[in-house]
């Protein structure tokens, strides 16, 4: 299947919660299920639920079935809470930590600014938005696009970066700290009904 190109707002009212941190998909009138009157259906089946939480995920990160199906088998083969490990590998994608440090106002805008080679990791461009960062990686950009991230940082007033990244906005320069933890995740999401689902 292609990549999902149609409205992101879409989305957002699919699943019932905001995607992305942006009046467009926060408003009230955007999470009412799709429809004039708005589909009230019937109760959620066990499957369903799982499913909705999934395509949550796979929503709010940008990530296609099978990609993401990958990263639910790497979170399984390794050690600790499989539901905490895929959040932590789905975090630390160089397009997240983009929007996370606040330069980039969605994911979407995120991946433009990683697949146009804007950014560079430990002083080496890197144009694949599903780069996995390691603690102690830097994150910095070129020169040429500063202005434009500036102007980014402006229309986010009141943006708080997680603390698991250490962000300087004055160099425009960002080091990985830390491995981020579910609490310093900014979206409601269970994640141990996701490893259910694909159980």
């Amino acid at each position: 299947m292609a990549r999902y190109t149609g409205p992101k707002v879409r989305l957002s009212r699919r699943v019932g919660v905001p995607i992305a941190d942006i009046p467009k998909h926060t408003t009230k009138r955007q999470l009412n299920p799709p429809g004039m009157h708005g589909y009230r259906g019937r109760r959620m089946r066990d499957y369903a639920v799982r499913l909705n939480e999934k395509q949550k995920l796979r929503y709010h990160y940008h990530v296609m079935e099978r990609q993401f199906r990958r990263y639910v088998d790497d979170a399984t083969r390794r050690k600790g809470n499989t539901g905490e490990v895929l959040l932590q590998l789905l975090e630390r994608r160089l397009d997240n930590v983009v929007r996370r440090m606040g330069v980039a106002r969605t994911i979407w805008a995120a991946r433009q600014l990683v697949a146009h080679g804007h950014v560079q990791v430990n002083g080496v461009k890197v144009d694949r938005p599903s780069f996995n960062l390691r603690v102690g990686d830097r994150v910095t950009f070129k020169p040429g696009i500063a202005k434009l991230l500036r102007e980014n940082m402006e229309s986010m007033v009141g943006h708080i970066v997680p603390e698991w990244i250490d962000f300087n906005p004055g160099e425009l320069t960002s080091k990985i700290v830390a491995l981020p933890t579910s609490d310093q995740i900014p979206f409601e999401v269970n994640p141990n009904l996701i490893v259910e689902f694909y159980r």
